[in-house]
């Protein structure tokens, strides 16, 4: 056989020529075999003669041709992370579930389980939010408590959908997802009552817009959802009236109405206005997008792929070796190269790149990845450590001035010098103190003011000195906005939103 001898030579080259090229990647392993047909597999479905791409005397050349293919699938399309926030019980999940029946990757067969195993808990509207709520405990409760993670394509993206908890008792893991996010997708219901409970002082939606918009999330599609209803009806005084209220609210927290916000009604439940527009005889008014157009024709800022790699970890996991998963924030990753693990400086090399299930030899900004290290142990691996590039690592500090916008404060509190709370910043989750107030900042002219302060309150602007009993890696946000802005919390309340100004 042709190919086997290919393999063969290769695996003979691999031992030869030791730091030679693409071919060291999998340092002469019998697994080559495995991986290059695995590799040749989609490549298959573009090219239906794959016998060209072999040409006897290709050998050690042939492997990057296949590398530039591959990479070449992978970025027809771009990549979005999709974050579902808003109040608990406006139907994120279901919304989340609908999509991804509707894009075909859930059949019929397993929302018929699905719809069988809601009624038996007489939850017969459940069953959509089954295919995004996964464990018992979600199903049961009819509320998701982990950020949900699936993946839908429409014709011009692929997306990643992280479908955020509502429940203020799961505002954290809410935060871990909507850091991942590129775009927010904030579900309201239209049912009489739901939209005023979240919108009120104390509700789910005006936290999870604050945010959203502090970690980052630029562009946000409000979708009105539950139009449906029967004390809704399609009706376009509610949905004005929802979108009157929601307008002001949305420019308070920092969003530009105009360019970075689109409204739309939808039904999650029965898929109305979601792949295709909605029907003129259910919704005479509506002329515009429906939702998967509105996520197709988002326009997303540039990332930098030449950049100095920054991947913070979400999560570990031990499967043949150490495995790490995270969004790249910047730079790009190759098998086969050297980084280091911050703050504790391990010198890793990456063995194998992943993307969902499929393996690919280098992966760009803005992906989900997992990546197989070697030379570190999982044990040494906490979440919120940083991929870094070797030449250019990530700062760790214990210490850092940072500007501080305050929300609200528990219980009309002061903030003073020694005010503790906990810190959230890309995916590390660390207590933290202020150490010094150095100056308000006019809420006029947003300029420090000179005088000297030992206390500010409630909706005040503050530079401030801020201090973590564990090494943290950040960035300046002039630098790195995704790994310079984060927020405070206390007693399950989020009282500040801030970014990293000084390291």
């Amino acid at each position: 056989m042709d190919i086997e001898e290919e393999i063969r030579s290769l695996q003979l080259d691999s031992a030869a020529e030791e730091n030679i090229g693409v071919v060291n990647l999998e340092d002469g392993k019998p697994e080559v075999g495995k991986s290059d047909k695995m590799d040749e597999d989609p490549k298959q479905e573009v090219q239906p003669q794959p016998v060209q791409a072999e040409e006897p005397n290709v050998k050690a050349k042939e492997i990057p041709t296949v590398q530039d293919e591959k990479d070449d699938l992978q970025l027809k399309k771009r990549h979005v992370n999709v974050v579902f926030i808003g109040h608990v019980d406006a139907g994120k999940s279901t919304t989340g579930g609908q999509i991804l029946f509707l894009s075909g990757q859930v059949d019929e067969r397993t929302i018929q389980k699905y719809e069988k195993e809601a009624k038996d808990k007489s939850r017969e509207s459940w069953y959509m939010a089954y295919i995004m709520d996964t464990n018992e405990e979600e199903r049961v409760k009819g509320k998701t408590v982990e950020v949900g993670r699936a993946h839908f394509e429409t014709e011009k993206t692929r997306f990643t959908i992280l479908d955020a908890p509502g429940h203020k008792s799961y505002v954290p893991n809410m935060i871990s997802g909507a850091s991942q996010a590129d775009i927010g997708v904030l579900v309201i219901s239209a049912r009489k009552g739901e939209f005023e409970t979240g919108y009120e002082k104390g509700g789910q939606t005006r936290e999870h817009v604050q945010l959203a918009k502090t970690l980052g999330v630029a562009k946000l599609l409000v979708v009105v959802n539950k139009m449906d209803d029967p004390t809704v009806q399609w009706s376009k005084e509610r949905y004005d009236e929802i979108e009157s209220k929601m307008l002001p609210f949305l420019k308070q927290s920092g969003y530009n109405v105009k360019k970075d916000v689109v409204f739309l009604p939808i039904s999650g439940l029965n898929g109305a206005n979601l792949q295709t527009r909605v029907d003129k005889s259910i919704c005479p008014w509506w002329d515009g997008p429906c939702l998967f157009e509105a996520l197709d024709s988002v326009e997303l800022p540039t990332r930098d792929p030449n950049a100095s790699f920054r991947m913070p970890i979400m999560d570990k996991f031990k499967d043949m070796g150490t495995v790490v998963m995270g969004k790249v924030e910047s730079g790009t990753v190759r098998e086969g190269d050297s980084l280091l693990v911050m703050p504790n400086k391990h010198h890793v090399k990456v063995v194998a790149i992943f993307i969902d299930e499929d393996r690919v030899k280098c992966a760009g900004p803005g992906e989900n990845l997992r990546i197989r290290l070697s030379g570190v142990e999982e044990e040494d691996i906490l979440s919120g450590f940083v991929l870094s590039s070797v030449e250019i690592p990530i700062p760790a500090v214990t210490e850092f001035v940072a500007q501080l916008q305050i929300l609200e404060l528990v219980d009309n509190a002061i903030f003073t010098a020694g005010y503790k709370a906990v810190l959230h910043i890309h995916s590390v989750v660390e207590e933290c103190e202020i150490v010094e107030l150095l100056h308000q900042i006019d809420p006029r002219t947003r300029k420090p003011i000179k005088k000297k302060i030992l206390f500010v309150k409630s909706g005040a602007g503050v530079v401030c000195r801020v201090q973590v009993i564990n090494t943290i890696c950040i960035e300046k946000f002039s630098s790195f906005p995704q790994l310079g802005r984060f927020t405070l919390r206390t007693e399950g309340k989020t009282i500040a939103v801030g970014k990293v100004t000084g390291l």
